[in-house]
């Protein structure tokens, strides 16, 4: 089928734009976390970074919660049902507020029995269980907005989405430096400074929610259905997140996996590890922005029942999915050099870091290649078994055992296992390319 170039790029623009910049944005936070702490301690801003991988987990089993709802909620979108789009958000609150309760209570009654997944090392103990028992509450919230950016993102509200995760993450860069710092006649908290910021943010963002989704035209929950059951629609909705959980879990429990042994190996290379983790993120924006709008409008066509526009879609997000690869490794070598002279870090941890950077640089092509491919355009359409199945393979009997070894048993050097902790994404593209040819994802899964 051939695709109108103009209208495909703008639609595709209009949706890759905000949820990029809602990506930077976020990922920001963790920059600035990184910056601010970095000028008051190394000890503090590794804290941090280990810390907030609880979150990190947390977001995992949200991913998974309100990707089925993206997915199904794009292909409902697409064929005009709107009372299905309200009883989808019911299912995300019910699933994402038991998820939140469940983290949130971790992290206020074990937060030293979580840090100590990460560290051993006692101030680095004593630093994150601070932080963690502020910064739960926030964790608390996020799950209820997560669900409302979710359906603003499915029906066609992605710039207001943007906007609120924006303000938000706004909020929480100017609070940092008013805490972390003792700035404006407030008391200098450093890291419990960083928890109460991203708390306050939270809170913003939740009650720039619920006012956006007050306006008229907009998909609210339907509260007089809230406990509601209907059968078919719950059975298509776990179809959906149960993989998407079980991928989410093995991505996200396997990259804290990677943080926790790279912080075993010392706290220089644990330092270096937490740089390189923000400069990756950072840098991961535009394929996350592209993977969302390529599932977006791949579920669109398909839940209206255009199985070949659809099609045509998915191979050409998947074409320029490597064009955004290359062009990340190109960015991640160029800013090598001021990334290194950014923070204070000990010449071991500066040595590191140099290092990282450049096998991050190899790392991007394979994740941006994947994250569109898979988590865009076969999630899209339904296909989402695939990528808990390659991460399985890939990342838990590939990648985890090699860096384990390396680091426990062979004692190989940091940036030896550091490469080992970057071989799954570049290594399962062949894989990726075979699945997606086979175009099990081209289905409608609207009823």
């Amino acid at each position: 089928m051939k695709i109108d170039d103009r209208a495909f790029y703008r639609r595709l623009g209009k949706l890759t734009v905000p949820i990029a910049f809602q990506s930077l944005m976020l990922a920001a936070v963790a920059a600035a976390d990184a910056l601010m702490l970095g000028r008051v301690a190394q000890d503090e801003m590794t804290a941090v970074s280990l810390a907030t991988q609880v979150q990190f987990v947390q977001n995992m089993f949200l991913a998974a919660v309100t990707g089925a709802g993206a997915i199904l909620g794009a292909q409902y979108w697409g064929k005009g049902d709107r009372r299905t789009l309200e009883d989808l958000f019911n299912l995300m609150l019910r699933w994402c507020g038991a998820v939140s309760l469940l983290f949130f209570a971790l992290c206020e009654l074990a937060p030293e029995m979580l840090m100590r997944v990460f560290t051993h090392d006692a101030p680095l103990l004593e630093i994150g269980s601070a932080y963690l028992r502020i910064a739960g509450w926030s964790y608390l919230i996020t799950g209820v907005s997560q669900c409302y950016l979710t359906t603003m993102k499915v029906t066609d509200r992605v710039a207001p989405s943007a906007w609120i995760s924006s303000a938000a993450v706004i909020v929480n860069i100017a609070l940092n430096a008013v805490f972390i710092f003792g700035l404006a006649g407030a008391p200098r908290m450093q890291a419990r400074g960083a928890a109460l910021a991203t708390t306050v943010s939270r809170v913003a963002e939740l009650l720039l929610c619920l006012a956006v989704s007050a306006r008229e035209g907009y998909v609210r929950p339907a509260w007089r259905r809230f406990f509601s059951r209907r059968a078919q629609l719950a059975g298509d909705f776990r179809r959906q997140c149960l993989p998407l959980m079980g991928g989410s879990l093995f991505w996200g429990v396997g990259f804290t996996s990677y943080t926790a042994i790279m912080g075993h190996m010392g706290a220089d290379a644990a330092a270096a590890n937490s740089v390189a983790a923000v400069v990756r993120d950072l840098i991961c924006c535009v394929c996350n922005g592209v993977a969302s709008a390529a599932g977006i409008m791949v579920g669109n066509e398909l839940g209206a029942g255009n199985l070949d526009a659809g099609k045509a879609y998915g191979i050409r997000l998947k074409n320029i999915s490597y064009l955004i690869g290359f062009g990340s490794t190109a960015l991640v070598l160029a800013l090598t050099p001021l990334v290194v002279h950014m923070v204070i870090l000990t010449d071991a941890a500066r040595g590191y870091l140099t290092g990282m950077m450049v096998i991050m640089a190899v790392y991007m092509i394979g994740r941006c290649v994947n994250t569109v491919t898979i988590n865009g355009v076969m999630d899209g359409g339904g296909d989402t078994v695939f990528d808990m199945y390659s991460l399985a393979v890939c990342m838990w009997g590939i990648a985890i055992p090699l860096a384990l070894l390396g680091a426990f048993v062979f004692h190989w050097p940091v940036l030896v296992v550091y490469s080992c902790t970057c071989l799954d994404e570049v290594g399962k593209i062949p894989w990726v390319m075979y699945r997606f040819r086979k175009y099990k994802w081209v289905q409608n899964l609207t009823r």
